[in-house]
Parts: C-alpha cells; sequence; structure tokens
C-alpha cells in the first residue's frame, strides 16, 4: 500500500482471498429488518414496545450514515490453502478507510463463490459458486456485544431449489425493488423468477450461446442480456419475449449492460464494451433501442462495469487494475486511479449516495475511492473566475477615473 505524508493508507486493504464479486451493504434497509418484529431475538421480547419503536426510528437515522462492503471469493476447491469465503468489512469516510480486518467473514468450505448478487431490499446474499454449480443464500446477522451491536452474515435455511442442477451459472441480477431474480448459464439459459417465491417467469434455453451480463430497466419492464459474442438481447419481462436486438458494430466485444437506475419516462442504456483501441461506452435509446452514442474512454480492456444509483456516474474497471470514473453524460472521465489494484479488477460498485467506489482484485485487495464533487468544486471555480473579471473591470475603471495612480 502507499504512503502519503507518512501515514499509511487505508482505503486499499488485503483480506487474504481473490475477489470476485464486491457490492455496498443497503444498511439502512437490512438495518430495518433487524429491528422488524421478525427479527429482533426473542430475549428481547419483555423490552418495552414503545421504547422498541423509538429505537429503531432512532437506529435507522444513523443507519444511513454507516458503510459496509460485501466481497466474495477464494482459491478454488483445489488445495492451494487460499481460502474461500464471503467477507464483511466496515468503511469509514472520515479517515477513508476501510476496516484492516474485517467486520465479518464467512467461510464456504471447498464451494468459491463466483458471483454475487445483493438483495437491495436488505433480504441477503445470493452466491453462485464456480465448479459445483451451486448456489448458496445469506442472511444478514447482527452479533451484540456489550459495548456494540456489529452486522454479520449466517447461512439461509432458505434453499433455492429451482436453481439446482442447473448447471453453471456465471451471472444473476436482481431488479431495482427486489422482487425479481434473473440469472444466466453457461449453457446459454436464461431463468427469470419473482422474489422471493421464485415462481418462474421466463426459462428460455437458448438465450444466447452463453449468458455474460444481465440489467433491468428502472420500472423493471425490461431485461437486457448479453452474451459472450453476438448481439444483445432486450426482453419484455411481463410478456416473456424478445423485443430488441442490440447489435454490434466492426470488432465490438459487448462486456457488461446497466440501465440508468433513474426511473423517468426513458432511461438510457450503456453498454461497456472492448475494441482493439481499448474501452467504449455505447448509448441506447430506450423505446427505439437504437444507439445514440459510441465514445472511447479508456484505452485498456473493460474487466468490470457499474453505474451510480442517481446515474450520473459510470465506473470502469479495467484488466491492468485500473479503475476509471466517468460523467454519464459526457462521458469523460472523472477520475483515474492508475494501478489501483495490481491484478485484473474483477468487481466495482459505488456507493448508495455516490460518494464512494469499491473495488476488488483477483489479488486479494479491497479499494474504496472517494468521488470528488465535481459540481462544488466546478461552482466555486466559476466563482473564483467571476470574481477576478470583476475586480479586473473595477481598477480598470479607477485607474481610468484616476482614482489609482499609475
Amino acid at each position: 500500500m502507499g504512503k502519503s505524508d507518512g501515514s499509511e493508507s487505508h482505503n486499499l486493504q488485503k483480506y487474504g482471498v481473490p475477489f470476485y464479486g464486491a457490492a455496498w451493504v443497503p444498511y439502512s434497509h437490512v438495518r430495518s429488518k433487524l429491528l422488524s418484529p421478525e427479527g429482533i431475538n426473542k430475549d428481547d421480547n419483555d423490552s418495552d414496545g414503545g421504547d422498541r419503536n423509538g429505537s429503531k426510528d432512532e437506529a435507522s437515522s444513523a443507519a444511513a450514515c454507516i458503510y459496509y462492503v460485501v466481497l466474495a471469493g477464494g482459491g478454488g476447491e483445489g488445495r492451494s490453502g487460499i481460502p474461500n469465503a464471503v467477507v464483511l468489512s466496515h468503511f469509514d469516510f472520515a479517515s477513508n478507510s476501510l476496516s484492516d480486518q474485517p467486520v465479518a467473514k464467512l467461510g464456504t468450505g471447498s464451494d468459491l463463490p463466483y458471483r454475487m448478487a445483493v438483495h437491495p431490499g436488505g433480504d441477503g446474499i445470493i452466491l453462485i459458486c464456480y465448479f459445483l454449480s451451486l448456489y448458496r443464500f445469506f442472511e444478514w446477522d447482527e452479533v451484540k456485544s456489550a459495548e456494540v451491536h456489529k452486522l454479520g452474515l449466517k447461512e439461509s435455511e432458505k434453499v433455492l431449489s429451482q436453481l439446482e442442477n442447473v448447471g453453471q451459472q456465471l451471472v444473476l441480477a436482481f431488479n431495482s425493488k427486489g422482487s425479481i431474480l434473473a440469472t444466466g448459464g453457461e449453457d446459454g439459459n436464461l431463468r427469470v423468477f419473482k422474489w422471493p417465491s421464485m415462481e418462474v417467469i421466463l426459462n428460455e434455453a437458448q438465450a444466447h450461446a452463453s449468458v455474460k451480463d444481465l440489467s433491468f430497466s428502472p420500472d423493471g419492464k425490461f431485461l437486457v442480456s448479453l452474451g459472450n459474442r453476438g448481439h444483445g438481447r432486450v426482453w419484455d419481462v411481463t410478456s416473456s419475449t424478445v423485443v430488441a436486438s442490440l447489435a454490434k458494430e466492426k470488432d465490438e466485444i459487448f462486456v457488461s449492460c446497466r440501465f440508468s437506475p433513474i426511473n423517468d419516462q426513458n432511461p438510457v442504456l450503456y453498454i461497456a464494451a472492448i475494441t482493439d483501441k481499448g474501452g467504449s461506452i455505447i448509448t441506447w435509446n430506450t423505446t427505439s433501442w437504437k444507439r445514440t452514442r459510441s465514445k472511447q474512454v479508456v484505452q485498456e480492456p473493460v474487466s468490470s462495469f457499474n453505474i451510480s444509483s442517481d446515474g450520473e456516474l459510470l465506473a470502469i474497471g479495467m484488466a491492468q487494475g485500473d479503475i476509471s470514473i466517468i460523467n454519464s453524460t459526457s462521458l469523460k472521465v472523472q477520475t483515474m486511479v492508475k494501478k489501483a489494484h495490481l491484478g485484473i479488477v474483477t468487481a466495482l460498485a459505488l456507493s448508495h449516495d455516490s460518494r464512494a467506489l469499491v473495488s476488488a482484485s483477483m489479488d486479494s485487495s479491497a479499494r474504496v475511492t472517494l468521488i470528488e464533487d465535481k459540481k462544488q468544486s466546478g461552482g466555486l471555480n466559476l466563482w473564483i473566475i467571476i470574481f477576478i473579471i470583476l475586480l479586473s473591470i473595477a481598477a480598470y475603471f479607477m485607474n481610468d477615473k484616476g482614482i489609482i495612480l499609475t
């Protein structure tokens, strides 16, 4: 880790696990669930209900200022000695630091967590385990002590039987409300379920040769799927039909897709692509499903991609370990961090308030990068420029009237 002003930087930590997945915990939702009647420990049932409701409101307000990141990965089922685990870490904005030791670390035995989806409403985490083609579901827990209550994890008793014996899955995603779950397989099979009932909505055996990425529109009406080759496809979730095809151009390889999360009349679809010149962002009109723009944004191959909850920022991770934060309107790079990691950036996610970016790598590192507020700094610079212009005008007239002697 790098050093600054003689003190060690703690926004980058290594936890001894090669990471494939990274996400911010929706802690305010998690905390609300833990404080709900169903989540309260039976040992606390003798406490006063009014006090409980008051503490719940206070805790919910405090939860908005608490940040956790969850990471998943491992060394596989071999005898490398590298564990397979889900890691929970706390991030402190004031000191710009990740906890040097995990808040919680839950081993998964010989099962390698290869992909991860965090339920947006706080239900828990679904993991895809590689090689064995297993799904494992984890719920949030609260570790209580005399001094502090810490967030934890526990394996759920919930069994996702609809996902058993379906072959290796490469991607899974919830819609924004957490009411629908989609999974994509190495065999090209696309499955969509209602959550948590796991009622089948869509089961398309030949969606692609292999499903690479999935993204729901803000209203959950559409689902975009990308394959390892060929065009992307747009699915109407209600009718379970393909409504559009997203064509590639020239040497493009589609890597990842994300809708702008803002639920307006016409959200934008962003696709990160690799070309022979590096990484590009392609935007699509979600009414006509036509391309509206394509721009090269980085010179290295894209390995991971995501978007902020307000739709204003895009984040790209690269094979050489760099990360880039991009303005979604201008598609100009706002922040570039060279060698943010020593290995390929496997996953990244922006916090719910767009203040920070968490990134993870196969070099076993996790990093949080604070987002510079360009609006505030840009506004300040503009006022400085205006002040200098006004000062120059005043000096000119004062000199012209002889007030200032030259």
